[in-house]
């Protein structure tokens, strides 16, 4: 009897959107014609914390695991088979039974400036309001210009924009990525370079989760896998385990690897009004089990940055 493979998301527009590119992916690798995928394939749409507008944690924290534990609680209780989440909303550490068995190809991880009427981040006004939950972002913006006012801005994308077109806030700053998936690419005012702000860990990857030991559900999965995309996402993860960022942390990270083999891991951690900040940069090669080494080098590399930092950045806030 044919397998269908049950896939769990979350109902936003973006949460679909990767859905559906898991399914396309799916379909290529599998070579199932375009009627036969709803046959092999079903979405299954889970409300997560998140989504019932439990998006902010006690002392303002932001969203990250709140759009995923209910995700990963189905999955272990086998009413879904697969899981797909945006990896920057993905806490360091999985829960136990659970694993990434696949990551699909990287859509661009930098951050980008929405605006209707500037530029870049230079010219707006003092004062004016730019709008972001995420406390990196805010972090890495004051950073640049201590003279804006950062704004909380939750919500789907939809939900952004249609505040910014309202006028409050003048600007926000979002993931290139999502606005990519949904075909919004024209409201990417201005482009970050990752030199000036760097990313959050896993932003741009998708990661789909599956059952430890569920042999027919890897045996479909794990063909999509994009190596590349993986071996950088496990150098990032490792690196967030070992700094235990939580959604208040304002840490960033992004892993890229070169056509050499090597892979370049570039850390930063903020206190929250940007003015002070220790980043970190290595360069090593992955050998020849690039799995296994992306992991010692993240691992290490959170190691150094930790030390160098000093605990005054790893406090728990008010």
């Amino acid at each position: 009897m044919q397998m269908v493979l049950r896939i769990g998301t979350r109902g936003s527009k973006l949460a679909l959107a990767q859905a559906e590119e898991l399914r396309f992916v799916l379909a290529r690798a599998h070579g199932w014609r375009d009627d036969e995928i709803e046959g092999r394939s079903k979405l299954v749409i889970v409300k997560t914390k998140g989504d019932k507008g439990q998006d902010a944690q006690p002392g303002g924290g932001g969203a990250k695991g709140l759009f995923v534990k209910e995700l990963e609680e189905e999955l272990i209780r086998e009413q879904i088979d697969v899981a797909i989440h945006s990896a920057k909303d993905m806490l360091s550490t999985l829960p136990a039974g659970v694993e990434i068995c696949a990551v699909l190809p990287r859509e661009d991880p930098r951050d980008v400036l929405v605006c209707q009427h500037c530029e870049d981040l230079s010219s707006l006004p003092r004062g004016a309001a730019v709008g972001t939950s995420s406390p990196r972002r805010r972090a890495q913006i004051l950073k640049i210009r201590p003279d804006l006012e950062i704004v909380p801005l939750r919500g789907n994308v939809d939900t952004r924009l249609a505040k910014l077109e309202k006028g409050h806030p003048v600007a926000a700053i979002m993931a290139l990525a999502g606005l990519k998936r949904l075909g919004l690419r024209a409201h990417a005012r201005y482009v970050f370079p990752t030199e000036v702000l760097l990313p959050a860990v896993g932003q741009g990857a998708l990661a789909v989760q599956a059952r430890t030991g569920d042999r027919a559900v890897r045996d479909l999965v794990v063909p999509l896998n994009h190596d590349p995309s993986h071996i950088a996402l496990i150098a990032e993860r490792a690196f967030l385990e070992v700094l235990d960022g939580s959604c208040r942390s304002a840490i960033a990270g992004l892993a890229e690897i070169s056509a050499q083999n090597i892979l370049t891991l570039r850390g930063e951690v903020l206190m929250p009004d940007g003015q002070d900040s220790e980043s970190i940069l290595v360069r090593e090669p992955l050998g020849e089990n690039p799995f296994r080494r992306a992991q010692e080098i993240g691992t290490a590399a959170g190691e150094a940055l930790k030390s160098k930092a000093g605990p005054a950045y790893f406090e728990p806030g008010p």
